[in-house]
């Protein structure tokens, strides 16, 4: 496990990174983009994923789009608070079977986070963007409180049905492989996950994964904090027939050669949600290839003008 440096520089365009001190303990690590009286938009990252992976390019073209964008890593992810809560992988094989006991926390806990952190920033209601797990976290929050969710968009994710949206079987290798104890191991084993999720069609260069895996350990990793996020996503309930009671404007973004969530949990968000504008993409695995980012900034665009514009700023707390 590695432990994280001290807040790195800021990229361009983007503030320095804060912490938020939420109600029962957890701290949140964030950064903004873009002007404070824009409506504000959260992303939201998937199982691990510290808030840089959502590239601050992409969140600066975010933020010219009009939007206050806010980045944040989740609990157990990189600078944000660490669980004290051990986990087994009797544990996990359990979870997978359906047979686990209640975990350290759900993504009901996660959402509650996310909202403690607009809390924390007096943001009433936000554009809610979750990737992966995120997206999962983001429904979530839609289902909880969708008072406090303008629009709703999510990527490559599921409903929480077993029955779609699973796993490409010759991914468990490398996912239930020992966990490693050195940024070399850590580059190395990352550069060859993501050479098998990455999208074939926009393929990353090496230097790029090894880029981003540096930057991830010295961020901070943990193979425990991971695992009980895997066993939250283990742990959720079906949302499908929930989803159907929603009525923000949505949308869903998928990759057709997704390995790590087939697009079938695309497919199955879309159709739960009444009226949700379903984006299938070819060629695109299971990240975000930076040639895309025009075309899904336009979508998220979009979807967010449904909403409509509050007098031309975010809704604040009172």
């Amino acid at each position: 496990m590695s432990r994280p440096d001290a807040s790195p520089p800021p990229p361009a365009g983007a503030s320095p990174e804060h912490l938020a001190a939420l109600p029962g303990g957890v701290t949140l690590c964030y950064q903004t983009f873009g002007d404070a009286t824009g409506e504000p938009l959260l992303l939201v990252m998937g199982l691990g994923g510290p808030m840089i992976w959502w590239n601050p390019a992409f969140c600066s073209m975010l933020a010219d789009a009009g939007f206050f964008v806010i980045r944040y890593d989740n609990r157990d992810t990189g600078r944000s608070t660490r669980i004290s809560a051990p986990v087994s992988r009797r544990m996990l094989v359990r979870a997978a079977l359906g047979r686990g006991d209640r975990p350290p926390y759900t993504l009901d806990d996660m959402a509650g986070d996310a909202f403690g952190l607009l809390d924390h920033l007096g943001i009433g209601s936000a554009h809610i963007v979750g990737i992966s797990m995120g997206g999962m976290i983001v429904q979530t929050m839609a289902l909880l409180r969708p008072d406090r969710v303008r629009s709703l968009t999510s990527i490559m994710s599921s409903t929480g049905r077993r029955t779609v949206g699973w796993q490409d079987p010759r991914l468990l290798p490398l996912l239930l492989a020992r966990r490693v104890q050195t940024r070399e191991a850590y580059v190395d084993s990352s550069s060859r996950l993501w050479k098998l999720i990455g999208s074939p069609a926009y393929p990353e260069t090496r230097s790029e994964v090894q880029t981003r895996a540096t930057e991830t350990w010295d961020r901070g990793v943990s193979a425990a904090g991971t695992a009980r996020q895997l066993l939250a996503i283990m742990g959720q309930p079906d949302r499908s027939r929930r989803l159907g009671e929603l009525t923000m404007p949505t949308l869903v973004i998928h990759g057709l050669s997704d390995k790590m969530v087939h697009a079938s949990g695309g497919r199955a968000t879309a159709r739960a949600i009444p009226g949700a504008e379903l984006m299938l993409v070819p060629g695109m695995g299971h990240d975000l290839p930076s040639d895309l980012y025009g075309t899904f900034v336009e979508a998220i665009r979009r979807v967010a003008s449904r909403a409509g514009r509050v007098s031309g700023q975010a809704r604040r707390l009172r």
